[in-house]
């Protein structure tokens, strides 16, 4: 049988929140147990420094702006987008998600039109207790069905769905992916009291945070829940007896929150292209086919993960489109390295290269090089020293902006008159008239006029 795949995808987590990063304020046992075991990355990075770029650029292997999708708050990606679900369900797995998805709004983009079987969980920031999303409506699915009395923490509820799924094809195999919604706000620990109610609009106000009076003690909490919900589901796969016929990817969708978490050594946070926005904590674990105790260096995305569970599974690449990400089976298994290339961030107006250790920064207030093998905290402005290293990286910037945007307008131009069609359908606090349908540059692509 094919081996088992599981994807598990924090939302917000730091880069040292966990035990096995050096956190001294959370205790993260389980997790700790998949890093001894598996290889644990320390430059591995989201493609996005919000929620909704990460999670496409994750689905398909490619960066988000070819997908459409560079904002949280954008119209999503467009319904003929290849998944890695699509290519296994073809494959025979049996294909489940559950947690967040937040890359599309209409029926047509839901996550069983994306190849997922069965869906269970969320669309956007939502009280971990009521269920309804800040602005007050419900934002809880089954499927493309609304939920609204359905008792329980998130994340407990969403691992139920998963140890549900996973007893139920434990004899095919299957493709499990836990988007949890730990540790995004309103922070709020198990037992809390609700925040957001339906029918009120929380948004701009400090509760959308959740309660400030406690707010690291309900991080922690809450820290320490998602490790539980890692616990359950690593359990399940021993008592099942599956833990050595599933691969394990443990990562999270971007950096943590600015109001929150302390991303030391790291400068920025959530919404930064500096190292703390899309620096994330890591774990690969499959016992008996890749290393086991280790810890790789190497610059990883989470676009990297479409062609490693493609190679898991044994099954060939889409002859119909690039793929951005690169296998990490040959480096997981300690037979290849990656092979040399750059990497790209962009979001709206600001985007960064990485070129081995260098990486440039570019936001609205200037620009910055950086040598991140001495200067991980990136407080060392080396631009002025090396100008031609500066001028070279944003010309192979503004050659990668030309190849996305092709297909970020040509998914653009599909997805626009669906949305016109199903805006009956959107949730309420989304005004499409309002959305921007550009990619935040002007004709000279230029991010610093």
């Amino acid at each position: 049988m094919s081996p088992n795949v599981v994807v598990f995808l924090a939302d917000d987590l730091g880069y040292d929140d966990l035990s096995c990063y050096g956190s001294v304020v959370h205790d993260t046992p389980n997790i700790d147990s998949l890093a001894k075991e598996g290889v644990r990355f320390t430059d591995c990075h989201s493609n996005g420094c919000r929620c909704s770029p990460t999670r496409a650029a994750l689905l398909t292997g490619r960066y988000q702006q070819r997908s459409g999708v560079e904002g949280s708050r954008r119209p999503g990606m467009p319904a003929d987008e290849l998944t890695f679900a699509h290519l296994l369900r073809k494959a025979g797995y049996a294909t489940g998600m559950f947690g967040k998805y937040h890359t599309g709004h209409i029926p047509i983009q839901s996550p069983r039109k994306m190849g997922f079987d069965i869906y269970r969980g969320n669309s956007g920031c939502m009280d971990h207790h009521s269920r309804f999303n800040r602005w007050g409506e419900v934002s809880w699915y089954h499927n493309e069905t609304p939920v609204r009395d359905e008792e329980g923490y998130s994340t407990e509820l969403i691992t139920d769905y998963a140890l549900d799924f996973m007893d139920r094809h434990r004899k095919e195999p299957f493709l499990l992916y836990v988007a949890d919604w730990m540790v995004h706000f309103p922070w709020q620990g198990p037992d809390d009291p609700v925040d957001f109610e339906e029918g009120v609009n929380n948004s701009g106000a400090e509760r959308k945070h959740g309660r400030a009076e406690d707010r690291k003690r309900a991080y922690r909490e809450m820290v320490e829940a998602m490790d539980e919900s890692v616990g359950r589901i690593t359990s399940r796969l021993r008592e099942l007896g599956l833990g050595e016929d599933t691969f394990l990817f443990l990562a999270s969708d971007n950096g943590g929150h600015g109001l929150i978490c302390d991303n030391t050594p790291l400068n920025g946070a959530k919404g930064s292209l500096l190292e703390g926005g899309h620096r994330i904590p890591a774990i690969a674990h499959w016992p008996g086919e890749i290393g086991e105790g280790l810890q790789t260096d190497e610059t990883v995305l989470l676009s990297d993960l479409f062609p490693t569970i493609l190679d898991i599974a044994s099954i060939q690449r889409p002859a119909d489109r690039h793929l951005d990400g690169h296998s990490l089976l040959p480096m997981l298994r300690g037979e290849d390295d990656l092979p040399a290339h750059l990497h790209f961030w962009r979001d709206n107006r600001q985007f960064a290269v990485r070129d081995g250790p260098w990486k440039l920064v570019v936001h609205k207030d200037g620009e910055g090089l950086f040598n991140l093998d001495d200067d991980l905290g990136e407080e060392q402005d080396l631009a002025s020293e090396y100008p031609d290293h500066v001028a070279e990286m944003r010309s192979e910037f503004d050659s990668w902006c030309r190849d996305v945007d092709a297909d970020g307008l040509a998914s653009r131009a599909k997805l626009r008159p669906l949305v016109r069609r199903y805006e009956h359908l959107l949730p309420a606090h989304l005004d499409t008239a309002k959305w921007t349908w550009t990619f935040g540059y002007g004709a000279d692509r230029s991010l610093t006029a």
